[in-house]
């Protein structure tokens, strides 16, 4: 059965009264290529395993299947089981279970179907959860890499640099807990019900150790999320709501200063590791005010 063949979907589904949701972001692969390269790019190998979210129709749970000792699908739509009951028959080491990657803790999930073995995540994540789901996989700490097809402009974001019109609060998000590289383009037309946009498969591979080290994670991320609420802001003035109560507005202009920074730099000109060193010295300053 070819699971990307328009013919067959359409078959398929029909026999089991099955309509695309809207609100689930439900669109399904067309082009045969593209799950076989998610499949050979993911790392996954028969001795190790697949934990894939949101199969759809089967096709790239079929291609994990025939590259991983085990494969489990987590699947929020009960509606898709049937189809999946009939276009994964063959696939022996395959396990569908429901679930919300959301709310699903995925290292226990890891944990429990694969045992110690090795564990390759693979996702067609739907647009309107891709952040949440990245997070949720990365900070799940189970996986050896994560390889998602994602919006195209999302993977942009995901991969940017510093200075860059893409960087955002994300891209250092994704840096400090991974690699990322976008592997290749998947064009809209290679989807039914076909989307607005492009889409791009990327990979993360999830870092034992960060790159930067900080005393105080939690003031890292807090001051880079405050330099990008508002891109047009300065970094000083961005970063008053977070430290103005501690170390007033000149005190603020002058940590960046004494971070070898224009007072009037924007937050999005400086790299993960430059927000560390700020986040060090205003932890100084702070503990000094």
């Amino acid at each position: 059965m070819d699971l990307c063949n328009i013919d067959t979907i359409r078959a398929v589904l029909g026999r089991h009264g099955f309509r695309f949701s809207k609100s689930l972001g439900q669109n399904f692969l067309t082009e045969a290529w593209v799950p076989a390269r998610i499949a050979e790019s993911c790392g996954v190998d028969e001795t190790s395993c697949a934990l894939e979210v949101g199969p759809g129709m089967g096709c790239l749970t079929e291609q994990l299947s025939k590259r991983a000792g085990q494969v489990c699908s987590i699947e929020l739509d009960r509606a898709l089981f049937p189809v999946l009951e009939e276009t994964l028959a063959d696939c022996h080491n395959v396990e569908i279970v429901q679930g919300d990657v959301l709310k699903c803790d995925l290292a226990s999930i890891c944990r429990e179907k694969f045992g110690g073995k090795p564990v390759y995540a693979c996702a067609n994540l739907p647009y309107y959860i891709t952040t949440p789901a990245i997070t949720a996989m990365l900070e799940s700490k189970a996986f050896s890499a994560i390889t998602v097809m994602v919006q195209k402009e999302v993977a942009q974001r995901i991969c940017a640099c510093a200075g860059s019109s893409d960087y955002s609060a994300f891209s250092i998000y994704i840096a400090y807990y991974a690699q990322a590289e976008i592997l290749f383009d998947v064009p809209r037309d290679c989807f039914v019900p076909q989307p607005k946009v492009d889409s791009a498969v990327v990979r993360l591979i999830p870092r034992s150790e960060p790159p930067v080290q900080v005393s105080n994670e939690k003031l890292l991320f807090t001051l880079i999320k405050a330099a990008f609420g508002q891109r047009r802001k300065t970094l000083a003035n961005a970063l008053g709501g977070v430290l103005g109560a501690s170390l007033g507005k000149a005190g603020i202009v002058q940590l960046i200063t004494d971070c070898g920074f224009d007072a009037r730099v924007r937050g999005e000109k400086l790299s993960l590791e430059d927000f560390a060193a700020l986040t060090q010295l205003a932890e100084q300053r702070m503990q000094q005010a």
